[in-house]
């Protein structure tokens, strides 16, 4: 379901692309070419890898993009641009192209998410909804992916959507938590939206609305025989919750020829209080009754009351995970790499700061990741300029970002390739496959096997390196010592 055809997002754009673009515009700029990256330069929780989300609402936005009549109506009240500008924004349309690493694709920093090549006022402002998507999604599809790790198969749900920020961000967020392996959201228009397995029993009111818990235990049951799991914590998850779930599974669904599903814990000591209430399932005989659990859940705390030995078979996480709560800022940037000259040919361009780590990479460059083939596990990604060609039957040379010194020499016929980034827009066309979500998290799956398995570590995990190649880098120190004079 394409949300953005049905309503207009295309002023969701900081001012300042307005104001530059009008710039370039009187300038008579706005045929020039230019070249943009996206990417991004920490890995959020001080994680090992980031899990890249958000493409298909980049398509959708880029595709439905143009200016209204009321849209200009208000641009015009703000007494900033001519009538000429507003008669090229009626006319606007996206006309350039587009790469991009494909969602599902484990990614690291500094190298390039989505690079886009077009005229120089289109480019500009596409910037904020494109970081906005894949800023949004990478994160909370990356937040998911470090929970449903520490769950260790067991199922884990997305129930954030009340804490989330906003409607967009509970929709958008689920679709993010699915990409990152949850089987599936309470968030009803998430499961429309994005074909999403919706769950969900009841809540505390609904057992509070009855004269006792046993009678509302009875009635959920009565209607739900088939899939019956009830809400054990509204009084007193011992003594009253779990023996009126047993009561309610001999006294109602046995009878009818059922079996009670399972138990929910929304409260209290997990660990200590899922071991006791197994217990007490088994001894009545309701083995294969699950318990699942929620109440500010995150990855450290479900690691922790596994490590515990609580009996749990699956997980609902809101909150933390939702809105990414311990580390709630992905950091994706959007820098101009290079443009073309009146003659045809890239000129590249770099970003100097005195944080080292805000040097940008100059050029119109591709990515790739090299796969030693010994065992089947990625070596590191490689940038290189467009026009580089990688042959695998010769020793290859791969620099560190800023130091010439560190490098690594990958022998001859011990590794081999593949580009990271796929073409997504062609010349303004979308070219780009409408990946179903089950697609996308079997790529998540595939991807990460050629990941060394320390890179997941919750504390301390593997540096996974980003590096140029040589021409790359010698141009970046060359670009660097010219422009500090």
């Amino acid at each position: 379901m394409n949300v953005n055809s049905e309503r207009n997002i295309t002023l969701i754009m900081d001012f300042y692309e307005l104001t530059m673009a009008y710039s370039y515009f009187k300038k008579k700029r706005q045929e020039e070419i230019v070249y943009f990256d996206m990417f991004y330069r920490k890995n959020p929780d001080n994680g090992g890898t980031v899990l890249a989300a958000g493409l298909q609402q980049v398509i959708e936005s880029i595709e439905n993009m143009h200016f209204s009549e009321g849209d200009i109506e208000y641009l015009r009240s703000l007494n900033k641009f001519d009538e000429d500008f507003f008669d090229y924004l009626r006319k606007f349309q996206f006309t350039g192209t587009i790469w991009a690493i494909p969602e599902g694709t484990p990614v690291f920093p500094y190298e390039p998410i989505v690079t886009v090549k077009g005229k120089i006022i289109e480019v500009q402002l596409i910037e904020t909804f494109l970081l906005v998507s894949i800023n949004h999604q990478s994160l909370i599809a990356t937040k998911t992916r470090r929970v449903v790790q520490e769950a260790k198969g067991r199922a884990v749900m997305e129930f954030g959507a009340r804490r989330a920020q906003g409607y967009d961000g509970a929709n958008y967020g689920a679709r993010a938590a699915y990409i990152g392996g949850a089987c599936g959201t309470a968030t009803v228009m998430a499961g429309k939206m994005f074909n999403i397995p919706v769950l969900g029993t009841m809540a505390h009111s609904f057992v509070q609305s009855f004269e006792n818990e046993y009678e509302a235990f009875k009635a959920y049951a009565e209607v739900y025989p088939d899939s019956c799991i009830l809400l054990v914590d509204t009084y007193d998850t011992l003594k009253s919750g779990v023996p009126n779930a047993i009561r309610t599974a001999e006294e109602v669904l046995l009878p009818m020829g059922k079996r009670l599903a399972g138990i929910r814990i929304d409260s209290g000591d997990i660990a200590y209080l899922t071991k006791k209430a197994r217990a007490m399932l088994d001894v009545a005989g309701f083995h294969d009754a699950k318990i699942s659990v929620s109440n500010s859940l995150d990855e450290y705390l479900i690691r922790s009351v596994l490590e515990q030995g609580a009996c749990i078979d699956s997980f609902g996480v809101g909150e933390n995970m939702i809105t990414s709560k311990s580390s709630p800022v992905f950091g994706g940037v959007y820098k101009l790499a290079a443009v073309e000259n009146k003659e045809g040919h890239i000129e590249p361009r770099i970003k100097i700061s005195e944080n080292r780590e805000k040097i940008t990479n100059p050029g119109y460059k591709k990515v790739y990741r090299l796969i030693e083939k010994e065992t089947n596990k990625a070596i590191a990604d490689y940038i290189t300029f467009a026009d580089e060609v990688i042959d695998a039957n010769n020793d290859l040379v791969i620099y560190s970002q800023l130091d010439k010194w560190k490098n690594k020499t990958l022998p001859a016929g011990s590794y081999e390739f593949f580009e990271l980034q796929q073409l997504v827009f062609d010349k303004g066309k979308c070219v780009y496959p409408n990946y179903s979500l089950e697609q996308i998290r079997q790529r998540v799956i595939q991807q990460e096997r050629l990941m060394w398995d320390e890179i997941f570590r919750l504390e301390y995990p593997h540096s996974y390196y980003v590096d140029l190649s040589e021409k790359l880098i010698d141009f970046k120190l060359k670009m660097l010592q010219e422009k500090r004079g």
